[in-house]
């Protein structure tokens, strides 16, 4: 038979490590979506001056 303190230490191990694991799996989301949105800020820049450039062009 298991005593009460032996499982409450694998219950706590087993809860800290999944909530490592969701801390991590959080911190690579943030950084993607940081990612994304600045490749579609330089995007957005890049399409804004290419359509600047072909505006003076017909001037």
């Amino acid at each position: 038979m298991v005593s009460g303190k032996k499982l409450a230490d694998v219950g706590y191990r087993l809860f800290s490590g999944s909530m490592m694991l969701l801390t991590i799996y959080a911190g690579y989301l943030c950084t993607m979506r940081g990612y994304r949105y600045m490749q579609r800020q330089k995007e957005l820049k890049l399409a804004a001056e290419s359509q600047t450039d072909s505006e003076s062009l017909k001037d």
